[in-house]
C-alpha cells in the first residue's frame, strides 16, 4: 500500500535553511550574478513561506558556502520573505539556464522550472509560444542583476516541467 502525498509546507524554517544558503558564490566572485524575484500564488498574492532551490550544474566545492567552506557551489536554497521575495548569487551557469525547484504550501510535490538569463536558442524555449516562453526568461535589471518572478497559477503562470 502506498502512502498518500501530503502538502510540502509551510514548515521550512526548521532544519532546512542554513547560513548563506542563497550564496552559491562568495561576494566579489568574478562574473557573479544575482537573481532576485518574488513568488506569487494564483490570486497574485505573495507567498511568504515558500522555499526555492537553485542548481547551476557547476561542480565546485559542493555546499561550500553555508557549510563552512570558502569556494563556489552549484546549489543554493532560499526561503521567501514575507513579501514573497528571494535572491541567489551565483556564477553564470555553463548551460543557458539554472534549474529552479519551488516548494510551497498547497503543493503535493515541488514544481520544477528553469531560469534563463538570456533568450537563446534552446529546445525547450523554442517549443513554447512567445507568451509562455517569457515566463522562463529572467529580466536584466542592471549590471549582473536579474529578476525572475515565479507565478504558481494564473494567466501568467510560470512554465513548470514534468519529470
Amino acid at each position: 500500500m502506498t502512502t498518500p502525498s501530503q502538502t510540502v509546507g509551510p514548515f521550512f524554517g526548521f532544519a532546512l535553511p542554513y547560513a548563506a544558503d542563497w550564496e552559491l558564490v562568495p561576494e566579489g566572485h568574478p562574473g557573479a550574478v544575482t537573481i532576485t524575484g518574488r513568488v506569487f500564488d494564483g490570486a497574485g498574492e505573495p507567498v511568504p513561506d515558500a522555499l526555492l532551490e537553485l542548481w547551476t550544474g557547476e561542480g565546485g566545492d559542493r555546499g561550500a558556502l553555508g557549510r563552512g567552506g570558502s569556494g563556489a557551489s552549484g546549489f543554493g536554497r532560499c526561503g521567501t520573505a514575507p513579501d514573497g521575495s528571494y535572491r541567489f548569487r551565483l556564477a553564470p551557469p555553463a548551460r543557458p539556464y539554472a534549474a529552479l525547484l519551488v516548494f510551497a504550501r498547497g503543493l503535493l510535490k515541488p514544481v520544477w522550472t528553469r531560469v534563463y538569463l538570456a533568450d537563446t536558442p534552446d529546445p525547450l524555449l523554442d517549443s513554447l509560444d512567445p507568451i509562455r516562453r517569457a515566463t522562463l526568461l529572467a529580466q536584466a535589471e542592471g549590471q549582473g542583476v536579474y529578476r525572475f518572478d515565479v507565478r504558481l497559477q494564473g494567466e501568467q503562470e510560470t512554465v513548470f516541467l514534468e519529470f
